[in-house]
C-alpha cells in the first residue's frame, strides 16, 4: 500500500476559481492523434489556482514574492486536525482541537472537504475558514505553517482590511489554501508541498502531498 496521499486539486477547465479570478483554459494545442508530431498544451490560469501558496506579496506591498519564500516550512511533519461544525474558525476552537504543542505544521480538514467529492465544480462561498482570532492565535502558538482545505484562508465574506491573512503572512507563517483533504484521517503526516518558482508572484500553483508515518 501506497504510504503517499494526494490531497492536491486536479487542475482542469471545470475547477472552480475564486470569483473574479482568471478562468482556467487547459487545451491541447498540439495534437498527435490530429497529425502532429508531438502533443502540446497550454494552460492559462492565475496563481491562485487549485491548490496553492500565497506569498505575503498577495496582500501586503514590497514584501516576499512565492519564489523568495523558504521551503523548509513546506516540507516536514505535520498535524491533521478534523473540525466540525459550520462559521469561522475561532481561537477557541483551535483550543480545544487537542493540537500537539510541537506542531509547527498544520492541515485543517473541515466539511469543505466534501465538496471536493461531491460537486467539485461549484464555487461554494460558506466555506469554513479562519477567523482573524484563529489566525493570531496560530502566530501565538508559534505554528510555522496552516492548510485550509477551501480556496482561501479567509472568509468568503472577509473581515474588514483582510486580518486573517495580513496577521498570518505578516509573521511568515507558510500559508497552503486548497487542499482536499476528503481521504486523510486526523493525525501526523509528513507533509511536502512546494510552490511553483514564479518570480515576482504574489503566489503559486502547488502539488502537495502527505506521507504516513510508521
Amino acid at each position: 500500500m501506497s504510504r503517499l496521499i494526494d490531497i492536491s486539486l486536479t487542475i482542469s477547465n471545470a475547477l472552480p476559481v475564486w470569483p473574479g479570478d482568471p478562468s482556467i483554459t487547459l487545451e491541447r494545442v498540439s495534437d498527435i492523434d490530429a497529425g502532429a508530431a508531438i502533443n502540446m498544451s497550454r494552460l492559462d490560469a492565475g496563481v491562485h489556482t487549485g491548490t496553492h501558496v500565497d506569498a505575503p506579496l498577495h496582500f501586503i506591498p514590497h514584501d516576499l514574492s512565492v519564489d523568495e519564500l523558504e521551503l523548509d516550512r513546506f516540507i516536514g511533519e505535520c498535524q491533521v486536525i478534523m473540525l466540525d461544525g459550520a462559521g469561522p474558525i475561532t481561537a477557541d476552537e483551535l483550543a480545544a482541537a487537542s493540537i500537539a504543542t510541537t506542531t509547527e505544521r498544520l492541515l485543517i480538514k473541515t466539511s469543505n472537504s466534501q465538496w471536493w467529492q461531491s460537486n467539485p465544480e461549484t464555487f461554494n462561498k460558506d466555506f469554513r475558514a479562519l477567523h482573524s482570532s484563529a489566525a493570531r492565535w496560530i502566530v501565538e502558538r508559534g505554528i510555522r505553517l496552516v492548510g485550509v482545505d477551501y480556496l482561501s484562508v479567509e472568509a468568503f465574506e472577509a473581515e474588514e482590511h483582510h486580518p486573517t491573512h495580513n496577521i498570518l503572512l505578516g509573521a511568515r507563517v507558510g500559508v497552503i489554501e486548497g487542499l482536499n483533504l476528503a481521504q486523510v484521517e486526523p493525525g501526523r503526516y509528513r507533509l511536502m508541498c512546494l510552490p511553483l518558482k514564479l518570480k515576482g508572484s504574489d503566489g503559486a500553483p502547488a502539488r502537495a502531498v502527505l506521507e504516513t508515518l510508521d
